[in-house]
């Protein structure tokens, strides 16, 4: 389909513009110039597609965080359990509660239980760490025999499922002990000890185990643990210290590598890494000194310890010349001991480091980002494309959320997807994703104040039963589809709209400008030729007036002509009502302006332009009510239902002959109405509608109603019942509130009803939704010739309160965002199947009823080159709406576009209005192609024969709209043909008389 054409370039433009090749040192920098190149918007949107056959799926936890049993099974204290138990609270903690990780999750007595949590997400590994206090209390031999048993009930569990264990061997928890004796990392005995405990579990386990880490984010635990002390052991020895225990943690790691790699790899044939963890991070602006400090950042957390391991054995060179002597040195024997040890690259991206953990020195004035893609693919280019495995991603959720996790979920959505991206738009090979974690534990240094968990933990309990949270419905679907496959729903349509369908454009207000035009200027002037070579105006002398036309207004004829260049057959502009009746009644009547309202909609009507006109709608200023009704009640006011009536009536009496599609009402905002006020509103609508029926339709022959703003309103989590009841409630007070009494059953829906009964009583709330009588019943409902509605974006709700800046208390709902969905620079939700689902929602409340889209439109940065958002907007949403009438049967009779410059609209219009000119935006040649196309006509789509005048015929354009005065040329034709023909006959005459 030639449309969807430009959504289909994106694979092929990625690889124009380059997959890393060989990486090296240095390389990752040409990282943020790629991205910042990347086509806009395809590159933002989802990606509906798989991951690559035998991908591994999984889950994780960590052994202090879920373990418990402190005291349990011989078990020795962790730095973990002594930091727990001091009387300071640790920077950041929760507020008191459970201690630490004393009892946590209490895995180390429900071992079955998280297995079977493994066994019900169908994951293909789990990624767990040993104790090295419960394995080895004192840190060194001799071995504590229940904790060798109880990891190897576990491996024997899993090995009974088929799920792969994926070992770290240390995730933080250094024995006690070995802090004390040695001083821990600081020491450089530790990376021999570390050696021996290593070599205990890989004689114990190894044969049940493939994948092992030697250790979980070394930097963590050298920068907070041993330079800035805000984390266990607590020692605050400053960089020098930070930089030797990481000294001791590389080195402790090659060690374990080589003690695998020598003597138990050629028997067990398992992989060994370590699970390094790193942040994001954009330039402020981009430019190259900033884009350097970006690198730099990323050498400081990541390759600090990547480089060595992955490339050279040393530092990276911005560490080496900026840390002088405070970086310790390898020797060249230690260099070539380090390098290479790691048979894949383990990555650790999201909560845990990013923006709680990262040292703010190591930002250098540049700006944190949690983008996973670009971080894969610096990766791929810094470290020679090695194979990668994300051991830990996700983010967190607030501590009082139970079981409905929606932002859990949508940033899972988005790291999963970008790794899809990574893998298939951009080259790099990463072979498993691991979700953190499978259930919610003790949160390091922020406590119980968040969760992670897929499945829900009550601290507080005693059994301690996991309780599946949505986020687990959604990973569950997702191992079982391997990702993303594209949904028959997501294709693009093929068709055509129906004959007489009403293509148009919006403006809020049209331009008015009275200003006469020259012809009507009385005064006599002579061209002084000579001297100033002006026109002199001639004091006391004057020329006859003529009447006023329409084509005297200049600002009139130029914005008919804009409206021609799109082809659309309708436009939709609204009435002022506060300039037209300045007092609110019919004593002072602003004639010059209904004139004005009187040309436009006659000139339009010469260019075969349908006018769609609404009496009133809301703006900022006095709510564009008349200041005497604003000021005393505006819609509050019982007298205002009647001054809109007899306003109305002024209007289809003056303007009647030339408008035929009315709207009461345009978009009037339920979020600033009150319930008396939108009591009143809906009286006057129906008065109104009632009069226009009875006084005007017969002779005027046209048709009105209101249109309502309709946003759609979807569950944010679509496994969630509770959540399906707030969208509900929502939509009923969002649209239903104004369309219930008019379209349904003349009254408020049943659901505001019981909702506000319900806070009234319980939370002593004293909201009244007034009654309507019976008469009133009657008066409102069926007032309507059609459902127009404005339709923008999508909202995500939840039951769950997770963030009080976005939690609406009065109807107990929480705003979610989907940080995969496409955004405008004014962050609207970009969610073309928004406007489907909602056109289905009217049918299924309201019947079969004619329905108008009034105004469809998004916001676009100025400086955006082509105008690409807008278009792809456009496209998409106009799409949907043809799936709703040619799929779902919905009696849809009109599109308007949002909006038509931006002179009015600034970023919303088809013309930008620069330096006093319009120029069109390549939206709306797009739109002018649907037009003329009436859609997406395909090759199967058949063709439809619509009645001549729909049909629209540029070259007869100007004759057919121009019939009086080619009548009268003609006539003046005829008269001179007339007049030739006589002077010709009796000239001859007289000649043969003459003769």
């Amino acid at each position: 389909m030639a449309l969807a054409a430009p959504l289909l370039l994106l694979p092929p433009l990625l690889m124009l513009l380059g997959q890393p090749g060989l990486g090296a040192p240095g390389q990752g920098e040409g990282t943020w110039s790629r991205f910042s190149r990347l086509p806009y918007p395809q590159d933002q949107l989802f990606l509906h597609d798989t991951f690559p056959d035998g991908f591994l799926w999984g889950a994780g936890s960590a052994a202090y965080q879920t373990e418990g049993g402190w005291r349990q099974g011989g078990k020795g204290a962790s730095i973990w359990d002594t930091f727990a138990h001091r009387p300071a609270t640790p920077p950041g903690a929760a507020p008191p509660g459970p201690v630490g990780g004393d009892v946590a999750s209490d895995s180390y007595n429900n071992l079955f239980r998280d297995v079977e949590g493994l066994r019900r997400l169908g994951v293909s590994h789990y990624r767990f760490s040993l104790s090295w206090a419960r394995l080895l209390p004192n840190g060194t031999a001799p071995p504590n025999p229940a904790g060798l048993a109880h990891y190897g009930r576990l491996l024997a569990r899993l090995r009974e499922l088929g799920v792969e264990p994926v070992v770290t061997l240390y995730h933080w928890d250094l024995p006690q002990a070995l802090q004390d004796a040695f001083g821990g990392w600081a020491s450089p005995v530790l990376p021999q000890l570390f050696r021996d405990y290593a070599e205990l579990c890989f004689r114990h386990f190894g044969g049940q185990v493939r994948y092992w880490l030697t250790m979980d984010n070394p930097y963590v635990v050298a920068w907070h643990g041993y330079g800035t002390g805000r984390l266990p052991p607590g020692v605050r020895g400053g960089p020098r210290l930070g930089y030797l225990a990481a000294h001791h943690l590389l080195q402790a790691h090659a060690k374990v590598w080589h003690l695998y790699n020598d003597h138990f790899r050629p028997a067990q044939r398992g992989k060994v890494s370590i699970a390094l963890s790193s942040h994001w991070i954009k330039p402020q602006r981009m430019t190259e000194k900033n884009i350097k400090e970006c690198q730099k950042s990323l050498d400081f957390v990541l390759g600090w310890f990547a480089k060595p391991i992955f490339i050279d054995g040393d530092y990276p060179e911005s560490m080496r010349s900026n840390l002088s002597s405070l970086l310790p040195e390898f020797s060249e024997a230690e260099k070539k001991y380090i390098k290479g040890t790691a048979d894949f690259f383990a990555l650790s991206f999201g909560a845990t480091l990013s923006f709680q953990l990262l040292d703010s020195h190591m930002k250098f004035q540049q700006l944190e980002s949690i983008s996973l893609r670009q971080l894969l693919y610096w990766i791929n280019s810094e470290y020679n494309n090695p194979q990668i495995f994300i051991v830990e991603n996700s983010w967190f959720v607030s501590g009082t959320t139970k079981r409905d996790d929606a932002k859990y979920i949508y940033y899972l959505k988005k790291f999963i997807m970008e790794t899809l991206k990574a893998i298939r738009y951009d080259g790099v090979h990463v072979f498993g994703y691991t979700v953190w974690s499978l259930l919610d534990g003790f949160e390091w240094h922020r406590g119980y104040s968040i969760r992670r968990g897929l499945f829900y933990v009550d601290f507080q309990s005693h059994d301690k039963k996991l309780m599946p949270k949505s986020s687990v419905l959604f990973y569950q679907k997702l191992i079982e589809k391997n990702g993303f496959p594209p949904l028959p729903e997501n294709q693009p349509i093929e068709g055509i709209f129906p004959c007489g369908f009403a293509w148009g454009i919006v403006d809020n207000y049209i331009q008015v400008d009275t200003t006469p035009a020259q012809f009507l200027d009385s005064s006599v002037y002579v061209w002084d030729v000579h001297q100033t070579k002006k026109l002199i105006k001639v004091d006391g002398v004057y020329t006859s007036k003529r009447k006023r036309h329409c084509v005297d207004f200049a600002a009139i004829r130029l914005q008919i002509s804009l409206l021609q260049e799109m082809h659309v057959t309708h436009f939709h502009f609204s009435l002022k009502w506060s300039l037209i009746l300045p007092l609110g009644n019919l004593s002072l009547i602003n004639h010059t302006l209904v004139h004005y309202y009187q040309c436009f909609a006659s000139e339009l009507l010469r260019v075969n332009i349908t006018p769609v006109v609404a009496l009133w709608q809301p703006m900022i200023e006095n709510q564009e009510l008349p200041v005497s009704l604003a000021k005393y009640g505006a819609w509050e006011n019982t007298e205002t239902v009647q001054a809109f009536a007899e306003y109305a009536r002024f209007c289809f009496t003056s303007l009647g002959d030339h408008v035929k599609f009315w709207i009461t009402m345009n978009e009037p905002s339920v979020k600033n109405l009150t319930y008396t006020a939108g009591h009143n509103l809906l009286k006057a609508h129906a008065k109104v509608w009632h009069l226009y029926d009875k006084e005007f339709r017969r002779s005027q022959k046209g048709k009105i109603s209101i249109a309502l703003q309709a946003d759609w309103i979807e569950p944010a989590c679509p496994f969630s019942r509770n959540d399906q009841e707030v969208a509900d409630r929502i939509l009923e007070f969002d649209i239903g509130w104004l369309a219930e009494p008019i379209f349904g059953n003349g009254d408020y829906p049943e659901v505001m009803r019981a909702w506000l009964h319900r806070i009234n009583s319980v939370d002593l709330y004293n909201f009244h939704l007034p009654y309507f009588s019976d008469d009133e019943k009657k008066l409102i409902q069926g007032s309507f010739d059609f459902f127009a509605l404005s339709h923008y974006t999508t909202t995500l709700v939840g039951s769950e309160k997770e963030d009080a800046v976005k939690y609406d208390h009065y109807l107990e709902v929480q705003m979610i965002n989907d940080i995969t969905w496409l955004h405008s620079p004014s962050r609207a939700a970009v969610v073309p199947w928004g406007l489907r689902k909602l056109l289905k929602w009217v049918k299924s409340k309201y019947g079969d009823v004619p329905i108008y889209v009034m105004a469809n439109g998004i916001d676009d940065d100025q400086n955006m080159v082509h105008d690409k958002l807008r278009v792809y907007y456009i496209q998409n949403y106009i799409s949907e709406a043809l799936k709703a009438y040619t799929l779902d049967n919905v009696n849809l009779q009109g599109y308007f576009v949002y909006s038509f410059n931006d002179k009015t609209a600034p970023k919303y219009g088809l013309y930008s209005y620069v330096a006093n000119q319009y120029e069109p935006k390549p939206s709306l040649k797009h739109y002018r192609e649907i037009i003329d196309n009436n859609g997406f006509p395909g090759p199967e789509t058949p063709e439809l024969l619509c009645p001549e005048e729909v049909a629209s015929c540029p070259e007869c354009h100007f004759f057919r709209t121009r019939k009086s005065l080619l009548a009268f040329i003609s006539f003046i034709f005829v008269a001179f043909i007339v007049t030739i023909f006589f002077i010709t006959y009796y000239s001859k005459r007289v000649e043969r008389r003459y003769k």
